[in-house]
C-alpha cells in the first residue's frame, strides 16, 4: 500500500529530524531547534514528544505563550503524556501564573505517582501558591498604601568606623564616589546601606518629576548611546563603559530597561546606573522594561538578591522607584526608543504615551503593557505574542506609527539576538540587546548604538562577554523556578 509506505517514511524521517533538533537544543541553538521540531511536526503531527520538545525550546527563548500552546497540543495528542503537563506547568510558572502551574503539576503527579522529581516540584508549587494567597490576604489596597520612602531617614543610619567602602560626602553624588563604588563592586564588596538609601531616594524624586515620554535633545556634532537589556550582568556593563566611556554630559547614555533579574549582580547594576543619574541627570536616561516590576522581580532573582545584599525595606523601595521610570524616549523628535514595542491599535500618538499614568505595576493589557512587552514579527499586521503578554506587530504597523508621529526610526530591546542587535521592518526598527552570553549560556554578542547629531545615523558596536565571579545567573531566583533551569 503506497499510502502506508509514505506514512511510514514520514514517521521515520520525522524521527531523524527530531534527533537533529535535540542536538541543536543541546548546543543552545534554540531557534534552530524550533525550526527542526517544526519540520518533524509537519511530517508527523501525532507525536506528542515533538510538541513538548518544541515547547521546551520556546521556554528557553522566553516565548512562554508559544510554549503553552505547544504543550497544550502535546496533551491533546496524548492526554497521558506527563511531559506535556510538565512543560506547560513550567511555562505558566515562568509567567508567574502559579495557580495554573499547580493544576498541571498535580496532573503530572497523578500520571507518574512514583516520580520523585514530580513530587518535589508539586510540593514547591503548592508552597508558592500558599505564599501568594497569604500575600494577597495581607496586602493593603493600592489607594491606602503609604510610600515606604516616607519612613526612611538615611541621615540617622550610622556608618561603622570599620567601613572602608565608597562614601558620599554630604548630599552630592560625585564621579569619585561612583568610581570608588564601581571598584568596590568589581571586588564583590557591598555599598553601605546608608549610601544605597541616599541614592535610591534621590533617584525617586528625580524620576517622579519626569513625564512618561521623555524628549532628549542631542546637539549637532554631539553623540548619544543607546544600550539594551543588561539583566544584572555588572561586569559586562563595566565593559560597555570601558569600550564607550563613562556616562557624562558629553557622553550621554540611554539604558532601555531590564537592568535587573536573571544576572546575579543586579544590585550592583542598578545602584551604578542610579548613581550616575544622581551625579548628572543628563548623563544617563533610564527607561522601564518589563522586568522593572514586582511580579518579574519575585520570580527572576532581583527580589531575592536585594533581600540578601540589602534588606526587605529595599525590596519595597525599588518596587516603588521602578514605577516612576519613564516608559519611552524620543531623540531629537526623530528616534523613538522603547523597551518592548508598538500597539494593538493604529493611531497612537506620542501625546497618548505622554498621558499614560505610569506610576503603577504594569497592567496586563493596554498601551503601557504593549510598550513594555510587544515584539516585532517578520510578516505584516498583528499577531498573538509568543510571550503570552503584549502582541507581535509587522513592518506596516511600524511604518504607520512612524508616519503618524513624523519619526524616522524605532529602537527597542527586550529580545536576545545572536549578534546583539537586529535590523528589521525595512530598516525602520532596530532591536539592541546589551547582555552578551545571556544567562551564561546563549553565546550571543551584546551591542549598543551610537547616534551622532544631526544625521542620527545608527552606528552599531558589538562586543563579547567578559569573565565574572563564579555566581551563577538566577542564583537568587525563586527556588521553584531554579529547578527548571
Amino acid at each position: 500500500m503506497p499510502g502506508m509506505e509514505n506514512e511510514s517514511s514520514n514517521v521515520s524521517q520525522a524521527e531523524e529530524i527530531k534527533i537533529q533538533a535535540n542536538e541543536a537544543f543541546k548546543a543552545h541553538k534554540y531557534g534552530h531547534a524550533i525550526d527542526l521540531y517544526t519540520q518533524a511536526i509537519a511530517l508527523n503531527s501525532q507525536n506528542a514528544v515533538y510538541w513538548a520538545n518544541r515547547a521546551f525550546a520556546h521556554t528557553k527563548l522566553e516565548e512562554y505563550g508559544s510554549a503553552i500552546q505547544d504543550a497544550t497540543k502535546a496533551i491533546e495528542v496524548d492526554p497521558k503524556y506527563s511531559k506535556g503537563y510538565y512543560r506547560r506547568g513550567a511555562a505558566y510558572l515562568a509567567m508567574g501564573k502559579f495557580k495554573e502551574a499547580l493544576k498541571d503539576f498535580q496532573q503530572v503527579k497523578k500520571i507518574s505517582p512514583n516520580d520523585p522529581d514530580a513530587s518535589k516540584k508539586l510540593k514547591e508549587c503548592e508552597k508558592a501558591v500558599m505564599k501568594l494567597k497569604f500575600e494577597e490576604a495581607i496586602s493593603v489596597p493600592e489607594f491606602e498604601r503609604r510610600s515606604v520612602a516616607d519612613s526612611i531617614d538615611y541621615h540617622t543610619i550610622e556608618v561603622e568606623p570599620q567601613y572602608s567602602g565608597a562614601k558620599i560626602e554630604g548630599d552630592v553624588v560625585t564621579l569619585d564616589f561612583v568610581k570608588k563604588m564601581m571598584d568596590d563592586f568589581k571586588n564583590q564588596k557591598c555599598l553601605h546601606k546608608r549610601y544605597a538609601f541616599q541614592i535610591v531616594l534621590q533617584i525617586r524624586e528625580m524620576l517622579r518629576a519626569l513625564p512618561s515620554l521623555v524628549d532628549i535633545n542631542v546637539r549637532d556634532g554631539s553623540h548619544f548611546t543607546v544600550c539594551g537589556d543588561v539583566h544584572g550582568q555588572f561586569y559586562d556593563l563595566m565593559n560597555i563603559f570601558e569600550l564607550n566611556g563613562l556616562p557624562s554630559e558629553e557622553n550621554p547614555y540611554l539604558f532601555n530597561g531590564d537592568f535587573v533579574d536573571r544576572g546575579s549582580f543586579s544590585v550592583e547594576v542598578i545602584l551604578t546606573l542610579f548613581a550616575f543619574k544622581c551625579m548628572c541627570p543628563s548623563a544617563i536616561y533610564l527607561a522601564r522594561g518589563n522586568h522593572e516590576s514586582k511580579s518579574m522581580n519575585k520570580i527572576y532573582g532581583f527580589e531575592g538578591e536585594v533581600r540578601s545584599k540589602l534588606s526587605e525595606t529595599f525590596v519595597e523601595l525599588f518596587a516603588e522607584v521602578f514605577c516612576c521610570l519613564p516608559l519611552a524616549h524620543v531623540i531629537n523628535q526623530k528616534v523613538f526608543v522603547v523597551h518592548g514595542g508598538l500597539f494593538s491599535v493604529d493611531g497612537v500618538k506620542l501625546s497618548d504615551i505622554r498621558a499614560i499614568d505610569r506610576v503603577c505595576e504594569p497592567p496586563e493589557e493596554g498601551l503601557m503593557c504593549e510598550l513594555l512587552w510587544s515584539d516585532p514579527q517578520p510578516f505584516p499586521g498583528r499577531g498573538p505574542s509568543k510571550r503570552g503578554v503584549g502582541l507581535s506587530f509587522g513592518a506596516d504597523v511600524t511604518r504607520k506609527f512612524l508616519q503618524d508621529n513624523n519619526l524616522d526610526l524605532v529602537v527597542r530591546s527586550h529580545e536576545v539576538k545572536d549578534e546583539g542587535y537586529e535590523i528589521e521592518h525595512d530598516g525602520k526598527l532596530i532591536t539592541v540587546f546589551s547582555a552578551p552570553n545571556y544567562c551564561d549560556q546563549m553565546g550571543n554578542k551584546g551591542a549598543f548604538i551610537r547616534f551622532e547629531a544631526p544625521a542620527l545615523k545608527p552606528n552599531i558596536v558589538t562586543f563579547s562577554a567578559v569573565p565574572h565571579p563564579d555566581v551563577k545567573p538566577m542564583a537568587y531566583a525563586n527556588n521553584f523556578l531554579r529547578m527548571f533551569q
